[in-house]
């Protein structure tokens, strides 16, 4: 059973809440991305992203002021963190007095976590591009993009690709894995209110210009640490993955630091250096242009063979996240943190 409660890796527990966090990983790694799951357990970030649409669409009217749209998106997103910190914290405690506790911290562990997901849409991605084309491959992204896809092109579908899997590297592995090693299951939560809220009212556009800004500055201080580690595994895992260019990412990092993503753009960056690539930059959404800058100098016009790179890397970077992990927390077992 988990064995105590406390800041900065005993991992609520040393050892033991270790081994469940390796559990959670290799669950994760091979039925994470199962319908059937998704379906009878939702993600923690999929819940809290439900209901932030719905309040979005009741408190978020275009008919009210900047400032009131200001004020409200402020306490829904600061009522919805510290609901779930709240929420972890009582878990937390709740599982340690129980005989099978470990069993629903398990499973919570394991559905906050998202590394499965994106490798196999990635995957998925690049048969739908070789055997269907551009339209097959336009609804295959989906999943790992924001973006409107029906405007993309093929290289376009494939720089989606590869962008979403890399971010979601951060945001579904680094982070959850960063914020359960400091804060135990109120971070995992914590994190999981951010991430699923800004998956809704985070972007900087017009309808949530307002109503998300505090979401987004949420995101941009927590996602700091994680986003960090994200892109050290990646600059690393450059050293392993064939026809990558190892020194490529750590050019790319001074650009990054200024891009509008802020944290985000780190790990992007990372990979696009790598994989001598072009990434982000400006584009057509519907009857709006975006002008970002690019992240990377390399080409625009990715091709299969960058897609099946970037899993590669993705793979690699993954592996030494959780090694780093569990590293960290068998030092901290034995230092008796």
């Amino acid at each position: 059973m988990l064995r105590g409660f406390g800041m900065l890796l005993p991992y609520l527990g040393g050892v033991d809440a270790l081994l469940l966090l390796v559990i959670a990983i290799v669950l994760d790694a091979c039925v994470g991305d199962s319908p059937w799951l998704a379906r009878l357990l939702p993600t923690p970030a999929t819940l809290v992203a439900r209901l932030t649409a719905r309040l979005d669409r009741r408190l978020n009217r275009i008919d009210r002021s900047e400032a009131a749209r200001r004020a409200r998106g402020a306490l829904v997103s600061l009522c919805l963190l510290l609901g779930a910190l709240s929420l972890g914290l009582v878990l937390a405690f709740a599982f340690r007095e129980v005989r099978w506790g470990a069993v629903p911290e398990l499973l919570l562990l394991a559905r906050a976590l998202s590394i499965r997901s994106a490798w196999t849409g990635m995957g998925q991605t690049l048969k739908a591009l070789e055997s269907g084309g551009v339209e097959a491959g336009r609804e295959a992204v989906a999943p790992l993009t924001d973006r409107q896809t029906w405007s993309l092109d093929i290289h376009g579908v494939l720089r989606a690709a590869i962008e979403g899997g890399m971010l979601r590297l951060a945001c579904g592995l680094a982070a959850p894995l960063f914020w359960y090693a400091v804060l135990g299951l109120p971070g995992l939560l914590g994190w999981a209110a951010i991430d699923g809220m800004a998956q809704v009212i985070g972007h900087d556009v017009p309808r949530f210009r307002q109503f998300g800004g505090v979401v987004r500055q949420l995101r941009r201080l927590a996602g700091w640490p994680p986003m960090l580690l994200a892109t050290l595994a990646l600059l690393l895992a450059g050293l392993f993955v064939p026809g990558c260019k190892a020194l490529g990412g750590w050019r790319e990092l001074a650009t990054a630091r200024r891009h509008p993503w802020g944290p985000l753009a780190l790990p992007v960056a990372a990979a696009a250096g790598a994989l001598d690539l072009a990434m982000a930059g400006p584009r057509r959404e519907g009857e709006q242009v975006v002008k970002e800058p690019w992240l990377g100098r390399g080409r625009a016009r990715a091709t299969s063979r960058d897609l099946r790179a970037a899993m590669a890397l993705y793979g690699v970077a993954g592996l030494l996240l959780v090694g780093l992990t569990v590293s960290a927390g068998l030092i901290a077992a034995g230092l008796g943190l």
